[in-house]
């Protein structure tokens, strides 16, 4: 029998749990004693749920029913809580073990899986193989895989799923090598044992070691799910030639092989792959329409993607919040507001669940259509917040010209704890930019370091535009010089523009000579710039410059760049 060392903290903590009830704090003397309990281990489980007179199997089936009922719905907190409640009236069902283990897996809340574990060892059933390898999956999951792998070893029972449990931990932390050893270890392997190596190596960006995988699955157990797992394996990679050779070549298909083809190549930036592949789907379901819709989505293509929800409508499909996610991207990118209210009434006229994806939707696409009294009603009233719906206020506050309440929400943000992102920043910049908070945007700029960002071009572009908004041109020049990239357009164009409001004629002719040392032959991102050059000289009476440098212009071909506007008509979008 293999224990553990007394030192270790993981058991320290089991042991501290259960020393009340076995008498000692020495790890290897109460699993002793558990075993002496559980002489049959195939019957613990039953033996679990009779521990206490008048709470037998009645009671197990409507626990179990309950927290099972909260775990398909994801509401894994709520089964929890249903469990904690139902143990305040000291009751213990340990039958609920493994649901409750699976709940403590999905929040990763290794705290209260200990304390689960500490329950099963003080009455002896954590030798049952049900429980042994929820633990397992439990530590795995959790980021602890050391002590899953203890758990695993101490089993005097294992089955193939607790094999597969635990080579599952070993690939999702990222330990390839040892869940190859464990695997050639198994005498029995199943689909499942080969699906979760082709899977765990896919994930981990190996894709050649799940290839080899894949090669050597024995024919009676490749199935569907083997096939899929490696085309999604590859999609997943946005390796789309491999995935589309290997897909080609299945004998029969799933709705997740196509969804999986249709994300890999919207993720590509290639929707029109993308749509030729939905178009060949002989039985739609609603995951492929979310695919379909969510890559027009993500790739700008925000009228495609509000055309497939309403042919998906058409078909029958009910919107999940997955479909409305996507939907209110594509709204709060055309700017459509009245198309946004309509689908936040169609959420609670259908019952849609208010998720954190479809409530930072909600946040964002009434932050970008400028609705930010509604925006901010839904932010104030959401249980959990996330970076997303940070970065939705404090962004629409920005650019709707409300600065300060931009910087009282990072402000807001950052006593919360939340960690702020590069958009974040970018966007409390932009914010300080527009509303001449200079002091704050640069003390603001230099935290960057501090948070582990890193500084793009885009937050010095925003730094440059703040100092020469203020009259700091010389200064702004200066941080072009000492920006450790190469600036861009938008970096000279903000120097510019600064150059303009200011009339400094000497700061202008010096970037005219740097954008002239960048390339001879200008590219036609600084067409703005010889606009704003022109208009330069123009104001400070220096026509014959200004008109030379309009000739520039029309000799190199440049182009003025078309306005366009959107307006609504009925329930078009014009």
């Amino acid at each position: 029998m293999t224990v553990w060392p007394a030192e270790d903290e993981t058991w320290k903590f089991v042991s501290k749990l259960s020393g009340d009830i076995t008498g000692g704090s020495d790890p290897k003397t109460q699993l002793e004693r558990g075993n002496h309990k559980t002489q049959n281990p195939s019957k613990s489980l039953k033996q679990g749920s009779d521990f206490f007179p008048g709470k037998g199997i009645s009671s197990l089936s409507k626990w179990s029913h309950l927290i099972r009922s909260y775990l398909s719905q994801g509401a894994s907190r709520e089964a929890l809580l249903a469990y904690s409640g139902f143990r305040r009236k000291g009751v213990y069902l340990l039958g609920l073990a493994p649901l409750v283990l699976k709940a403590c897996a999905a929040l990763s809340t290794v705290k209260h899986g200990k304390a689960l574990h500490a329950e099963s060892v003080k009455n002896g059933v954590d030798f049952d193989v049900m429980i042994g390898t929820s633990l397992v999956c439990m530590y795995a999951k959790c980021g602890d895989v050391v002590d899953s792998r203890k758990v695993f070893d101490y089993m005097p029972e294992r089955n193939v799923v607790t094999w597969n449990a635990m080579i599952c931990g070993y690939l999702k932390n990222r330990d390839g090598k040892s869940a190859v050893l464990l695997f050639e270890k198994m005498s029995i392997r199943t689909a499942v044992t080969w699906i979760e190596m082709i899977d765990g190596f896919a994930k981990s960006g190996d894709t050649g070691t799940a290839r080899h995988f894949f090669d050597d699955v024995p024919s009676e157990l490749r199935n569907v799910v083997t096939w899929t797992v490696m085309v999604d394996g590859y999609a997943s990679n946005g390796e789309m030639e491999a995935a589309r050779e290997v897909f080609e070549g299945m004998p029969e298909r799933n709705f997740f092989a196509w969804s999986s083809m249709i994300s890999g190549y919207c993720k590509k930036g290639n929707v029109r792959e993308a749509r030729a592949i939905f178009d060949r789907i002989p039985v739609r379901n609603l995951v492929n329409w979310n695919s379909l819709i969510s890559g027009y989505a993500q790739n700008g293509f925000s009228e495609e993607a509000l055309e497939a929800f309403g042919k998906m409508q058409a078909e029958g499909f009910e919107p999940d919040e997955v479909t409305i996610a996507s939907v209110l991207s594509a709204c709060s990118q055309l700017g459509l507001l009245d198309a946004g209210k309509k689908v936040h009434h169609m959420i609670n006229r259908k019952g849609i669940k208010l998720n954190q994806f479809v409530l930072n939707g909600l946040v964002d696409m009434y932050a970008k259509c400028g609705d930010l009294a509604n925006a901010r009603l839904i932010f104030e009233g959401m249980p959990h917040r996330n970076c997303a719906c940070w970065n939705s206020m404090i962004s629409g506050f920005a650019v709707h010209g409300q600065s300060r309440e931009a910087l009282e929400f990072f402000g807001r943000m950052e006593d919360s704890h939340d960690r702020p992102d590069e958009i974040t920043l970018l966007s409390v910049l932009s914010a300080c930019a527009h509303g001449g908070f200079v002091s704050a945007g640069l003390e603001i700029f230099s935290r960057m370091e501090k948070y582990g960002l890193i500084t793009g071009i885009k937050h010095y572009g925003c730094l440059i535009d703040l100092l020469g908004r203020a009259g700091r041109i010389k200064e702004a020049y200066d941080l072009i010089k000492r920006m450790p990239m190469k600036p861009n357009d938008a970096v000279w164009g903000a120097l510019l523009g600064a150059c303009r409001v200011h009339l400094d004629m000497e700061m202008a002719d010096r970037v005219v000579e740097e954008i002239a040392k960048v390339d001879p032959n200008i590219s036609s991102g600084f067409d703005s710039q010889y606009v704003l050059l022109s208009n330069i000289y123009a104001a400070s009476d220096r026509w014959e410059k200004a008109e030379k440098m309009r000739m520039k212009m029309v000799n190199k071909g440049f182009q003025k760049t078309p306005g366009c506007s959107s307006i609504m008509l009925g329930n078009t979008n014009e």
